[in-house]
């Protein structure tokens, strides 16, 4: 009995390992996000695991039920929608409980929205945080971001297409006119980079609404590389 801790695409299908396919076909269970959409990736595949719901609002409710499965010597796979569960998602619950359990946990690496952005942000990766998803009430916000401007290090966090044009006003107003990186929809179609100054990413994204998956970063000791005020964007 093992619970294999499985990253998949984030995007692109053809972004997943030859252990985690093996290791979808040979488990007896998978929990995942979605089942809906973790089948769409099985079928791609042609693997026929027998798939279950697990995610942020029947996680208490399922935790007993894969440790029970677990228990009974089957081997567990866990995935997320996209990229590498216990990132941002409640995975890290059921990995907990199967080691206080002494069930062995096994990392099958992969894809990961947070090396990504950062392998392709330009911005020193020798020491950097990861902050999730901010708070969504402003008070709450401003302070979250008045707190990791303090960090002196490379800044990485979620944000949500809706949200994202208050979040930069919001971070302008607290750390001034700093230079960031936007990354979104990695791997796929429409992935987009962009690169400047609040000042002159705030406007644009406001007359060009962003839509998709969003990762930010951004280091408050680092300045703007680029010599002129355009904003770099890189798209396939």
């Amino acid at each position: 009995m093992s619970l294999y801790v499985v990253a998949t695409p984030i995007g692109n299908l053809g972004d997943i390992t030859f252990r985690a396919i093996e290791t979808l076909k040979k488990v007896s269970l998978i929990a995942c996000e979605d089942t809906r959409y973790t089948r769409k990736l099985l079928s791609h595949y042609d693997i026929h695991t027998p798939v279950t719901s697990y995610y942020e609002y029947n996680k208490i409710k399922k935790l007993d039920y894969l440790l029970g499965e677990l228990k009974s010597g089957k081997d567990v796979a866990l995935v997320s929608d996209s990229g590498t569960p216990g990132i941002s998602d409640p995975g890290f619950l059921i990995i907990s409980a199967a080691i206080k359990n002494q069930i062995p946990v096994l990392s099958i690496p992969g894809p990961s929205a947070v090396i990504s952005a950062l392998a392709t942000a330009g911005l020193p990766t020798d020491s950097f945080v990861f902050e999730g998803f901010l708070p969504r009430k402003k008070g709450k916000l401003r302070k979250a971001i008045k707190e990791m401007a303090s960090l002196e290090r490379t800044v990485v966090f979620y944000e949500s297409p809706h949200r994202i044009t208050v979040t930069l006003k919001i971070m302008q107003e607290t750390l001034g006119h700093i230079y960031i990186v936007i990354a979104r929809e990695l791997t796929k179609h429409f992935e987009e980079v962009l690169r400047g100054d609040l000042a002159i990413l705030i406007p644009r994204l406001e007359a060009q609404p962003l839509k998709g998956e969003i990762v930010v970063l951004f280091n408050t000791s680092f300045t703007n590389p680029e010599k002129n005020t355009n904003t770099n964007k890189n798209s396939p």
